[in-house]
C-alpha cells in the first residue's frame, strides 16, 4: 500500500514568500516604493486577530508597510465606508484587506464593492471576479490561487484532468472551479444538494473540498492516486478537552489512497497568506505603472515652454 505524499504548504509558502521579499526590495531600490497593505478588523473574535496578526507579521517580514485598523464590532458600516474611501485615496496604501467574517449589521458586499478594485488583495470585488470569470488579469482569490499552485507541485500537466470542487462559496468554491477552468482541467462542483458526492469523488484526479464539514470526505471516495487539497477548517474538542483544527478530510483515511494530500493545518493555510503578499506586491507594481502613466500624460498636455 501506497502512503500519500504529504503536500507541505508551510514549506512551498517560505519559497514564495522569499522570492516576495526579494521583489520588494527591488521595488524599493528602483522606484523608492514600499508596498502598503492595510487590514480592517472589526470586534474581537479570537480566530480573527489570530489571522490578522500572522498576516501582518509576514507581510512586515516581507518588507511590506503593514498598517492595522482595528474597530469595534458595532462600528457603523457608515463609518468603516468611510475608512476604505480614506485607504483607497492614500498614495501608501496598495492593498485593502477587509477581515472577514463581519457582524451582522454590515453588508459585507457592500463593503467588498466599496473597495478599489485595484487594491482589493483578497480578490472579492465583482470586478475582479468578474475578470476571473472572463479569463482577463485582475487580483485572484488568494485561496484558491494557492490550492493552484499547490496542485501543480503534485502535477506537471493539468490538462484535461478531472477535478472535482466541494463547496460552492463566492470566497472558494466558484472562483477555484474558474481557475481550474483556465488550467484546462474538466470541472464539476458539488454542495449540499449534490447525488451520490462519493461517486463524484471517486471519479476525480483532483479533489479541492472547501464544505466547513469535518471528516466529510472518506478513504474508499477517493480514486487511488488522486491529489487531494483540503480547504475546510474546523475547531473542535480534542478528547483532552483542547481545542483543535480539523479538515473536512478524514485525514488518516484518505492518506491510504490519495497520491498527495495536504495537512490541516499546514496545508492551505500558509499558501492563503503567501498569495495574499503576491496580490498585494502586484497590486503596488500595478499603481506605479498607472501613476507613472498618468504624469506621461499630464505631460503630454502640458503647453511647451
Amino acid at each position: 500500500m501506497t502512503i500519500a505524499k504529504i503536500i507541505d504548504g508551510q514549506a512551498i509558502a517560505a519559497r514564495q514568500r522569499a522570492n516576495i521579499t526579494r521583489q520588494v526590495a527591488g521595488m524599493f531600490e528602483s522606484n523608492g516604493v514600499v508596498p502598503g497593505l492595510a487590514v480592517v478588523l472589526l470586534g474581537d473574535d479570537p480566530a480573527s486577530h489570530v489571522y490578522v496578526r500572522s498576516k501582518r507579521k509576514l507581510a512586515k517580514d516581507a518588507g511590506m508597510k503593514s498598517v492595522a485598523h482595528l474597530l469595534l464590532a458595532e462600528t457603523p458600516e457608515a463609518e468603516l465606508l468611510r475608512l476604505i474611501h480614506k485607504l483607497n485615496i492614500d498614495p501608501k496604501i496598495h492593498g485593502i484587506l477587509v477581515q472577514l467574517p463581519l457582524p451582522g449589521h454590515i453588508d459585507k458586499n457592500a463593503v467588498i464593492n466599496t473597495i478599489d478594485p485595484e487594491k482589493d488583495v483578497d480578490g472579492f470585488h465583482v470586478e475582479n471576479i468578474g475578470r476571473l470569470a472572463t479569463g482577463q488579469d485582475g487580483l485572484t482569490p488568494c485561496t484558491p490561487l494557492g490550492c493552484v499552485i499547490l496542485i501543480r507541485e503534485c502535477l506537471d500537466d493539468l490538462v484535461g484532468r478531472k477535478a472535482l470542487v466541494i463547496g460552492r462559496s463566492n470566497i472558494v468554491g466558484k472562483p477555484m472551479a474558474r481557475l481550474l477552468l483556465t488550467e484546462y482541467c474538466t470541472v464539476t462542483i458539488a454542495h449540499s444538494k449534490t447525488r451520490n458526492l462519493a461517486g463524484e469523488c471517486r471519479a476525480a484526479d483532483i479533489v479541492i473540498t472547501a464544505a466547513g464539514q469535518p471528516n466529510l470526505v472518506k478513504g474508499d471516495w477517493i480514486k487511488p492516486g488522486a491529489v487531494v487539497i483540503d480547504v475546510g477548517i474546523t475547531r473542535i474538542k480534542k478528547p483532552d478537552g483542547k481545542i483543535g483544527l480539523t479538515g473536512d478530510v478524514d485525514f488518516d483515511e484518505v492518506k491510504q489512497v490519495a497520491g498527495y494530500i495536504t495537512p490541516v493545518p499546514g496545508g492551505v493555510g500558509p499558501m492563503t497568506i503567501a498569495c495574499l503578499l503576491a496580490n498585494t506586491l502586484k497590486a503596488a507594481k500595478a499603481q506605479i505603472g498607472l501613476a507613472a502613466a498618468r504624469a506621461r500624460d499630464a505631460e503630454a498636455v502640458l503647453p511647451s515652454a
